[in-house]
């Protein structure tokens, strides 16, 4: 993902004007809120966050995956964390490679 737009993928219907707001929540949860992520396959992607960031994380998988079908989120409490697991289907590996590299970008270290 980059700020440019150029992750986008057609089948993402959120408004171009909008794209950048979801880009900032996205950095956002990652800065404050990622403890960890672990890539599971080429198609699956886990995040460990902060337990107080699960409401947010809820709500923007929610609206994230009503915008762009082909990502699924998986939004759960796990031992004192929030679990996050990111599925796309095969077509779109390039797009939960650059969401994985923006995560790891603004992960604090």
């Amino acid at each position: 993902m980059t700020r440019n737009d150029e992750w986008a993928p057609p089948a993402c219907t959120l408004p171009t004007a909008e794209r950048p707001v979801r880009l900032t929540e996205f950095d956002d949860l990652f800065t404050f809120a990622l403890r960890e992520q672990r890539r599971l396959a080429p198609t699956r992607l886990r995040w460990w966050l902060d337990p107080a960031a699960g409401p947010t994380a809820r709500d923007l998988a929610g609206r994230e995956s009503s915008c762009c079908a082909f990502f699924s989120f998986t939004v759960r409490p796990v031992e004192g964390a929030v679990r996050v697991d990111v599925a796309v289907p095969a077509a779109y590996v390039d797009v939960l490679d650059a969401l994985a590299a923006r995560a790891l970008s603004r992960m604090p270290r």
